[in-house]
């Protein structure tokens, strides 16, 4: 007879025994409930079990898996031992759910910078100045219908409709 999931009643495909204490504790789990609590990587083929789930059992004092918890993205369940193990996050939620560890792994990476301090695009200059200008005259644009300036107003679409090329003047 093949053990269920603890965590729900699916067939379990990954078995953990731990000796702690003289104490006998076994965990089995589902490919989903796996991948969540970091045991299985998601979307690998092949040997996708995790080792350092393994490598952890050579301290015994350390906390039975049943009781630890291992962070875990909410939308795609990616965990910082995915993460390692592949050097890509699973979605853009992962960036808040493990904000804290990967800060430490960026400042690891960038000797100790968080912000970018590298080159940009060619024309992202550019397509910055374009967003400032365009920013710019819808201010003035608004001010000037608020004013009941019309023909100002009018002047300033215009010159929107330029900077964004819909068009030319009428």
């Amino acid at each position: 007879m093949q053990p269920h999931c603890d965590c729900c009643s699916n067939p379990a495909v990954v078995h953990e025994t731990i000796m702690c204490e003289g104490i006998k504790s076994e965990v089995h789990l589902c490919a989903e409930h796996a991948i969540e609590q970091g045991y299985i990587l998601p979307n690998i083929g092949g040997a996708s079990l995790v080792v350092g789930k393994l490598m952890d059992k050579s301290n015994p004092t350390a906390t039975p898996a049943a009781t630890r918890t291992v962070k875990s993205c909410a939308s795609c369940a990616m965990t910082m031992a995915a993460l390692r193990e592949t050097g890509l996050v699973g979605c853009p939620h992962c960036y808040r759910t493990l904000e804290e560890e990967l800060g430490v792994l960026i400042e690891r990476t960038q000797n100790g910078a968080t912000t970018h301090a590298g080159r940009h695009p060619r024309h992202a200059a550019e397509l910055i100045d374009r967003a400032a200008v365009r920013n710019r005259l819808t201010r003035e644009l608004r001010e000037a219908v608020s004013r009941e300036d019309y023909e100002r107003a009018a002047r300033i679409r215009d010159e929107m409709l330029t900077i964004a090329g819909g068009g030319e003047e009428a």
